[in-house]
């Protein structure tokens, strides 16, 4: 892996995280607002659940 396909990656995450808000802002605002009220082991699951998920599919997509 190179620098190139970091800051491809990176990019990516940017391109794909900043949908949402331009398609639905209030439905963004809902959802973060439903995130601050869940708990610290609750996010925490989300956020590992999330990591092995792309984990996983970097695996299959970079062999």
């Amino acid at each position: 892996m190179n620098w190139t396909d970091l800051l491809a990656a990176f990019a990516l995450y940017l391109v794909i995280e900043g949908i949402f808000p331009f398609v639905s802002p209030a439905g963004w605002r809902r959802s973060l607002a439903l995130l601050a009220q869940l708990g610290d082991g609750q996010l925490r699951l989300f956020g590992l659940g999330s990591m092995l998920a792309g984990v996983v599919l970097l695996l299959l997509v970079r062999g």
